[in-house]
C-alpha cells in the first residue's frame, strides 16, 4: 500500500519473511526522490543481523531508524510476524538522527548536547525556521527501565519542540529488544529522531482509563528498580487486590491489563500499570513509581470511541491525515483478545492512516506512560482534499 507519487509521505506493510526478499520490497515502496527519513517497525522473528545489512545496501545514505515490535500498526490495522515502514521526503520533511549508548549514564548535560547538536544540523538542512515546525521522535529499548530519565531529559532539553515515541518490543517474551540505528539493530540503546516540517502536526497521547475509586498513596518503593512495597501502609499486592475485591492469589496479568492505577499530574492522567506481584506481595510495574505519590484506581470508558474522538479532534485541527506515527501500549489490546473490540479498533486505525506498533511503554513529552496511545498526527492543513 504506498502513497500516490505526489505525496512526500508513503506508508507499507511486508510479510516475506526472508531478509533480502523483505528489503526489497521496503525499498520498492518506501524509496522516493529526495527521500529524508525511513521508518521501520520489524517483527521481532526476523534474522535482524541479515535485515539490517540488507536494508543498508538498498537505502544507502538515506537514514534508516526504527525497532522491533510486541505487533505492527499497518496500513490494515493491527499485524503481527510483518515490517511496516514509512519515508518521508525532502522539501515537505527534513530529518537529523542520533543515536544514543550507554543510557544508564545519559544525564542532562548528554541530553542538551545531543539536542543542541541535532538543532544545528536540521537547521542547516531546512529552508524555513524550524520553530513550532519540528517535532522529536524517541524509540527506546524497551527492556532498558530508562525510558523516565531519557524522556524527562530530552524533553527539557528540546524545550518547546514536543517528543513522543514507544519502546522497543519482542512479542511479549520479555527477554531481548532492539532498536535500528546506523544500519544496524542495537539493544541498551536509543534513537532521537528531529524532524522539521511545514505541514501541520500534533503530537498527542489518549488513555481509555478514568479515575475511579479511593486514593492510594504510595508508602515504600524503590523507583530505580519499578517497585512498590507498599500502599496506604500494607503490602501493595494486598492492597491492590483489596481495591479490586479479590485476594492477592485471584491477581493476573488480565487484572493488571484491565485496572492499571493511574496519577494525575496537573489535571493530566498518566497510566501507571503493573507488570507482576511478587512473592513478598510487592508489586513490579512497567515505569517508575515514586514513593510518597498518590495513585487512584481506574475504569475503562470504550476503547474505541475513545480514540475515534482523538483522531476527530485531531482531524479538526490538522485537516486530512497524511500519516499517523502511533504507539500503542500491548497493555491495552490484550484484555481485548476474546471481543469484537480489537477488529473495530484495528479498523479504526486503519481509516487514520496510522503506522506504528505496539509498545512496552510510551513516552509522552517529559513521562513515560503506560496503556496509553501515544502518537505524532501529520496533516495537510484546512482546505485539502
Amino acid at each position: 500500500m504506498i502513497a500516490s507519487q505526489t505525496q512526500p509521505v508513503r506508508r507499507c506493510h511486508v510479510y516475506s519473511a526472508d531478509p533480502e526478499q523483505a528489503a526489497d520490497e521496503l525499498y520498492q515502496q518506501l524509496w522516493q526522490p529526495d527521500c529524508s527519513l525511513v521508518l521501520l517497525f520489524v517483527a521481532p522473528d526476523y534474522q535482524l543481523d541479515k535485515l539490517a545489512a540488507a536494508l543498508a545496501r538498498r537505502f544507502g545514505d538515506v537514514p534508516v531508524v526504527g525497532c522491533t515490535t510486541a505487533g505492527e500498526i499497518s496500513p490494515d490495522g493491527y499485524r503481527c510476524h510483518s515490517i511496516v515502514g514509512a519515508s518521508f521526503a525532502a522539501p515537505d520533511f527534513f530529518s537529523v538522527i542520533k543515536r544514543i549508548d550507554a543510557l544508564p549514564d545519559f544525564d542532562l548535560s548528554d541530553a542538551l548536547g545531543t539536542v543542541m547538536a541535532a538543532r544545528y544540523a536540521l537547521g542547516q538542512k531546512c529552508g524555513f525556521p524550524l520553530e513550532r515546525r519540528t517535532f522529536a521522535l524517541l524509540l527506546v529499548d524497551g527492556l532498558s527501565a530508562r525510558e523516565e530519565q531519557l524522556a524527562g531529559r530530552l524533553a527539557r532539553a528540546l524545550g518547546d519542540i514536543p517528543i513522543c515515541g514507544g519502546s522497543a518490543g519482542d512479542n511479549m517474551r520479555f527477554e531481548r529488544t532492539y532498536i535500528l540505528v546506523d544500519g544496524q539493530f542495537v539493544s541498551d540503546s536509543a534513537v532521537l529522531v528531529l524532524v522539521a516540517t511545514p505541514h501541520p502536526f500534533e503530537v498527542f497521547k489518549s488513555e481509555h482509563t478514568v479515575r475511579n475509586g479511593e486514593r492510594l498513596v504510595v508508602t515504600e518503593a524503590d523507583s530505580e528498580r519499578r517497585l512498590v512495597t507498599e500502599i496506604n501502609a500494607e503490602p501493595a499486592a494486598a492492597e491492590y487486590a483489596r481495591l479490586l475485591g479479590v485476594s492477592p492469589e485471584k491477581l493476573s496479568p488480565l487484572s493488571f491489563a484491565a485496572h492499571p492505577l493511574v496519577l494525575n499530574v496537573g489535571g493530566v492522567p498518566y497510566v501507571r500499570s503493573i507488570q507482576r506481584i511478587n512473592p513478598d506481595l510487592s508489586l513490579s510495574f512497567f515505569c517508575a513509581v515514586d514513593e510518597g505519590i498518590v495513585l487512584s484506581g481506574t475504569r475503562a470508558v470504550d476503547i474505541v470511541d475513545n480514540l475515534a474522538r482523538t483522531f476527530h479532534d485531531l482531524r479538526s485541527r490538522l485537516g486530512q491525515f497524511q500519516i499517523v506515527l502511533g504507539f500503542d501500549c500491548i497493555l491495552r489490546t490484550l484484555p481485548l483478545l476474546q471481543s469484537d473490540a480489537i477488529a473495530r479498533l484495528s479498523g479504526l486505525l486503519a481509516a487514520n492512516a496510522v503506522i506504528g506498533f505496539s509498545t512496552y511503554g510510551e513516552q509522552y513529552q517529559a513521562m513515560h506512560v503506560n496503556q496509553t496511545f501515544t502518537g505524532i498526527a501529520i496533516g495537510y492543513g484546512h482546505g485539502h482534499d
